[in-house]
């Protein structure tokens, strides 16, 4: 076999989605959840702020509302699913 042929077929006579890689596909719930930092890490919003909330402090609440970093052990499982970010 030469260059540009596949078991005797010329490369240029087969279908370029044929020999392309299959795309990969982003988890949307995953995509809608986490964002990806320009250096490569994931943010992630912090629980427990969605109702309750009169009975906690200002400060709580402020804090809550900031962004977080995922964790580490995390990070494999995130990027996994946003192949993309």
């Amino acid at each position: 076999m030469g260059d540009g042929e596949v078991e005797g077929v010329l490369l240029s006579f087969v279908p370029r989605a044929a020999r392309d890689m299959p795309k990969l596909k982003t988890r949307k719930a995953a995509a809608k959840r986490f964002k990806a930092t320009g250096t490569g890490k994931f943010m992630r919003r912090r629980a427990f702020r969605n109702h309750l909330l009169d009975h906690k402090s200002p400060k709580l609440k402020r804090h809550l509302g900031t962004k977080a970093v995922v964790d580490r052990t995390d990070e494999e499982r995130v990027a996994l699913m946003m192949p993309y970010a």
